[in-house]
This record gives structure tokens, sequence and C-alpha cells, in this order.
């Protein structure tokens, strides 16, 4: 069973395409400790089904899936966002 996660924030890139914009997401554990994975480790993680991520923006939860660009790449976006992952990309910027 996939393990629940929320993303609190984001590291994103200078560039403007969908796959390229997300470097990391992250958020905080059980623990309070602050925690980071890769965009390509997540998709990863959602795709062999060890985790399920989502947002919570003002108490409305959404789910994290993984897109295909029409190039054929992989990020992540929300279930709610059409092409580009504005939810995530509203999210702020993971700590150092």
């Amino acid at each position: 069973m996939a393990s629940k996660i929320e993303i609190t924030c984001i590291a994103e890139s200078d560039r403007s395409s969908a796959h390229e914009r997300i470097l990391s997401i992250g958020g905080i554990n059980f623990a309070g400790k602050h925690w980071t994975m890769s965009q390509d480790g997540a998709i990863k993680g959602i795709e062999d089904g060890k985790y399920s991520f989502y947002i919570n923006r003002g108490g409305r939860v959404t789910n994290v899936i993984v897109a295909t660009s029409a190039s054929g790449h992989k990020y992540l976006k929300t279930f709610a966002d059409d092409e580009q992952p504005d939810n995530l990309l509203s999210l702020p910027e993971c700590p150092l």
C-alpha cells in the first residue's frame, strides 16, 4: 500500500516547459523534519506504488499524479491541473 505524503514545497528550475519546471518536491515528515525528493524519484515512487502524494491548499486536498508531455517526458502535476502543474508551482520554495 502506498504511503500518502503531503507536498508542502518545491524546488523549481527557470525552464518554462511543464516537465522541466519542478526539480524536486518536499515537505515535513512525522518527526517534524524536512524531506526532499527529486521529481524523478517521486515519479518512480508513484509508478511503483510506493508513494501517493497530495497537496493541501486552504483545506482543499488535491492528488498529485504523473503526467506525460506531448514530447513524451514525465512530470508531476495535480489531478485538477490541465497542461501546466500550476497547483504545485504555487507552493513555496523548499528550504535549503
